[in-house]
Formats: C-alpha cells, structure tokens, sequence
C-alpha cells in the first residue's frame, strides 16, 4: 500500500463511522463486516472478498494508534491544501508518496526522514480477533481442547471439615483403548501431512495481506490416519466409564467447586484434554452446625447447673473435651473449644463454639418444688427487683 492510498482511501467511510469513532466502535464495526464479507462464508463472491481485504486494510489503520493518529495528520493536512500538487524545485511534480518515504510492510523506521506506515505484520487478523480458530465457519477440524464435565458429590458434614478422598464414576468420552487416543488402526500409525507439513495451517497471500487458514488435506490436525481406528473410528475417544480419586480438602464448604485440570473430556486430534469441576454438596449433621471456620454446637444444661456452674463434658469431631460452666451462666451463653474447629490452609483450625441452653422443667412436685420455694424466699430482695425492674422494660 502506498501513501497515495493512505490520502485517498476513507478508512472511516470503509468501516462506516465517524471521525471521533472510539475503539470499541470501530472494532464492532470491523467485526460486524468480516463477518458479513469473509471469504470462507461468501466462496467464489470477488465483491465480497474485495469489501473484506478493505475493512481489513481500513481496521489494520484505524486500531493502532499510532498509525490512525498520522493517517487523520496525513489527510487533514493534505485536506487543507498543504501538499497541493505543483512545481517544485527542478520541475518536478510533487507526489504524496514523497511525504514520508514511501510505504513498507515491515512497520515504522526508526529516524525522522524514515518514517514508514502501512500493513505491518498483518496475518490472519479476522482469527485474532474471532478466538477459537473457528471465525466464519471455516470448520477447522485441528487439534481440539476437550469439552469441561462437571459433576455433583455429596459429603458427609465430617468429612468435608477433615478433608478425603473418594472414587467418582463418570460416564463421558474418554481416551480410545484401542489406539490410544491417535485414531488410528493398531500397528499403524498417523503420518505428517505432506501439504502443510505437520502445522495444520497453510498461509496465502493476497496482494498486501497474508491469510492462514486450516489445511484441507488433514482439515488442520497435522496428521493423516490412512487406517482408522475400529473401536473410535478415528476419533481417539469413546464413550465410557471411567473412576477417578477426587481429594476434598479439609475444609470444604457446601456450594464450592473444585477444579480438577485436565480430568475432564479428552481434546480431539491430539488436543489439550478439558477441565474436571466438582460442585460439592455438604450434607447437614445432626449436632454440629458451621459458620465459616468455627464449628457450632448447642448444648442443654439444668437450671441447677447454669446457677451453680458445672463442668460440661462436650463432643468434638475427634475427642470429647470438657468446658467449665461459670455459676449464673444464662441461657445462650457460647463457650469456646479453641483449635476444635475447621482447619485452615494455613496449618491453623477455627472454634469450637458451644452455646449453652437452660432447661426449665414443665413441672415440679414434692421435694424439688419445696426446695424451689424456699430458694424464692432466700433470694435477695434487690435481686427480686431487678428482675422485676428488667420485666417492666421490656
């Protein structure tokens, strides 16, 4: 492209927006008209191929700063007269391309009379910017990354505060038996594409541009099976069953996932397999609660006992431990176990948190009532009040 281009080619109207277009703009803009106009999705259509190869040569321009900063100089300048042509020294016609050098497509030099625009490093721009290697259906059939499984496990509430292991089944594509995952027959084996020589990609060039696309030959795997595989028929993998050990660390919560990488759909072709995620369920004890480290318990006592104080023999996930009942303790008063909680990734363990809750009998008779009255009796006059003053507040 030569800068006789850059001052009469309108990359903005090539795109459709305006002058003040942001970034995002004028990449919504290329995308919507690669899309529209790639060759793989318009065969044999010249106009289309043409209107690509100029939103390509148009985006190429208007994405790189630099480059869109001294294409609006060039052509404000040149808009405003400044570079008319006419005479100049020795009868020579003045030509735009005498501005800056000339084009090159090797990017920028590196002096002030060397300054160089155009294509620089332009190849296969549409795939950079569609990921995935699949932009406008060209159906490139290379080396695959597998597909992520996800699954479900429920643990017991032990298990997921002290960590484990456990086998889980999974029925999904897996590697083929039979070739080990190469597709092909047993005692064959696949052979290096002759046409793009192992790369899967082949490169053409177009005036200014260069284009890779998927080799047809092998349709981009690199490889051709001339014997297929019988059990996957090429494919490298089968459906099946397969078991492996997952490890929950100590410490799991409900609701959290495990990444297991790699453990997931083989790739096809050769490819990358996927990803194992493990969504874990925690199923609730009969005792124990948790609130983020700390393990909750609640624990009844008599009303003897909360007044007198006791010491309260409690259990644990591991050993029982006794913690002592201060005399008065009230109802929901939480004791705590420290170190008798989750443990942490930091080689430390949350609490134990134990909450008290007195038992009032329904009913009393004989003995035990006459004790409670004589105890009413002896209780302290201003300790009555204080009750009775708690009583009227609230």
């Amino acid at each position: 492209m030569s800068s006789k281009d850059w001052l009469e080619k309108d990359f903005y109207a090539v795109l459709g927006v305006g002058k003040s277009a942001s970034a995002d703009e004028i990449k919504k803009a290329y995308r919507k008209l690669a899309r529209e106009n790639h060759p793989d999705r318009n065969p044999g259509n010249n106009e289309a191929e043409e209107r690509f190869k100029a939103a390509s040569e148009a985006y190429d321009v208007l994405s790189d700063d630099k480059k869109r900063k001294e294409y609006d100089e060039m052509r404000s300048l040149f808009g405003s007269g400044a570079f008319r042509r006419g005479a100049r020294p020795g009868g020579a016609q003045f030509d735009p391309s005498d501005l800056f050098g000339g084009f090159t497509g090797a990017g920028a030099g590196s002096g002030a009379g060397d300054r160089r625009f155009g294509g620089a490093g332009f190849s296969d721009i549409f795939s950079s910017i569609f990921s995935g290697g699949n932009a406008g259906g060209a159906g490139r059939r290379g080396p695959q990354r597998g597909r992520d499984v996800e699954a479900e496990v429920t643990l017991d509430f032990a298990h997921a505060v002290r960590g484990t292991t456990l086998p889980l089944t999974l029925r999904s594509p897996g590697v083929c038996d039979t070739c080990h995952g190469n597709g092909a027959k047993p005692g064959t084996q696949p052979r290096t594409c002759p046409q793009c020589h192992g790369s899967g990609l082949l490169s053409r060039n177009q005036g200014s541009f260069s284009f890779s696309e998927p080799c047809r030959e092998c349709q981009g795997a690199g490889t051709i099976v001339d014997e297929k595989c019988p059990e996957c028929r090429g494919t490298g993998g089968v459906t099946k069953n397969r078991t492996i050990n997952v490890r929950f660390p100590a410490g799991v919560a409900d609701g959290q996932r495990i990444r297991l990488s790699g453990r997931g759909e083989p790739g096809e072709r050769g490819g990358p397999a996927g990803d194992l995620y493990v969504q874990v369920r925690v199923r609730p004890d009969d005792l124990f609660g948790r609130v983020g480290d700390d393990i909750t318990l609640t624990v009844p006592i008599t009303f003897a006992e909360a007044v007198l104080g006791t010491d309260l023999r409690v259990p644990t996930l591991d050993a029982p431990v006794t913690l002592r009942v201060p005399p008065g303790t009230p109802s929901g008063r939480k004791l705590r176990a420290r170190g008798k909680g989750v443990q942490r990734r930091d080689g430390q363990a949350g609490d134990l948190l134990v909450t008290v809750e007195v038992q009032v009998p329904a009913g009393v008779s004989g003995e035990a009532r006459d004790a409670l009255e004589q105890l009413a009796k002896l209780t302290p006059q201003a300790e009555r009040g204080r009750i009775e003053a708690r009583l009227r507040r609230g």
